[in-house]
């Protein structure tokens, strides 16, 4: 055997185990079982860390056979050859709920979800080219807005928006202005910006009935009186003329089927001297530019799963989550901005902030 052979050999028995251990580590995130191992006190046995995450003892020590030998769990033996077990606590900010933006061990979720919303789909539409529409993923959006209230409430006001212009939008928005979120789901960006700022008017547009109508109940619950939620596409043609001084986009115009015409409605819809924030994945528009992806393989599965098929219904484009950077420059100063300017986002490593001037 060659040594390229040899080597390739060795990474497939590597893909193979890694595959796996994501799979049970999305159900260990999901049952709660790396906050059970965290609350523990010292190393301990099966059947403890079974008691405290209140699971089947059998369940968790084949759970914990795969986390022992994929390095996430430690184990030893007591005096008397009993098996104790131990999440380093170095680990612990990375794997739990409540390791904040520091968490990835939500992530784990998301390929096992893909698989089952839209596997047999994306098998079919390697021969076909079609399409995968919204429909197909009710799972993953319950997911995605869990991920995405989580970095609203923690980033949005505090962080984020007192970086776009240098602090002035947030001086705007204390003032009042009119802002307006494309793909806005069940709407908590604009809950957020709606509570911190009462001044401003907010908008949220999107093609899902379900979600606009989870979120008018929320924010009716809310009392929230600054806030609209409207049923429009983004790329459609009744986009009202310079209605709004903001405008945000926050990971929603990759999976658009008419991506270039929502970026022109965008620029149709803002004020003379409004802007955009477009926070989308940060990526090199080349397969070759992203071979140093650090989650290149991540995304890009994710896009071969979701973005990219979503966005080829009715025949759309397929656009992608991996349009990368110069496309969407290119994209958004042909849609009519003058100035594009990309900011990586501290807080955030998956995205870049294209702060888009009309």
């Amino acid at each position: 055997m060659s040594d390229k052979a040899e080597k390739f050999s060795n990474k497939m028995c590597d893909i193979l185990n890694y595959g796996a251990l994501n799979l049970a580590m999305g159900i260990g995130y999901e049952a709660g079982l790396f906050e059970a191992l965290a609350d523990m006190d010292a190393p301990s046995s099966c059947s403890a860390i079974a008691e405290k995450g209140r699971v089947s003892e059998r369940y968790l020590r084949e759970w914990l056979g795969v986390m022992v030998c994929g390095g996430i769990v430690e184990v030893r033996s007591d005096a008397q050859g009993r098996e104790l077990f131990e999440l380093p606590k170095d680990y612990i900010p990375f794997l739990c709920r409540s390791g904040g933006n520091s968490n990835l061990g939500v992530y784990t979720q998301e390929i096992p979800l893909l698989t089952d919303c839209a596997r047999t789909g994306v098998l079919d539409g390697m021969k076909s080219g079609a399409g995968i529409p919204y429909e197909r993923y009710p799972r993953f959006y319950s997911f995605m807005e869990q991920l995405a209230d989580a970095k609203h409430r923690d980033v949005l006001v505090q962080t984020f928006l007192p970086s776009v212009l240098g602090g002035e939008m947030v001086r705007r928005m204390e003032d009042g202005i009119s802002v307006c979120d494309i793909g806005c789901a069940e709407g908590v960006a604009l809950e957020v910006m709606a509570q911190a700022f009462p001044a401003s008017q907010f908008t949220g547009i999107d093609i899902s009935e379900e979600s606009l109508g989870n979120g008018r109940k929320r924010v009716a619950k809310l009392g929230l009186k600054n806030i609209l939620f409207q049923f429009q596409d983004a790329a459609g043609d009744n986009a009202e003329p310079e209605q709004f001084d903001y405008i945000t986009a926050f990971d929603s115009i990759h999976d658009q089927t008419r991506p270039f015409e929502a970026l022109c409605n965008i620029h149709k819809m803002l004020k003379p001297d409004g802007v955009f924030s477009m926070i989308d994945i940060k990526a090199s528009s080349s397969v070759g530019g992203n071979m140093g992806h650090p989650m290149g393989s991540f995304l890009y599965t994710v896009s071969l799963m979701h973005c990219m098929p979503v966005g080829l219904v009715d025949g759309g484009t397929g656009l992608g989550m991996m349009w990368g950077r110069e496309k969407a420059v290119s994209m958004c100063k042909e849609a009519g901005f003058r100035r594009v300017e990309v900011n990586d986002i501290p807080e955030d490593g998956f995205n870049s902030h294209y702060l888009c001037f009309k």
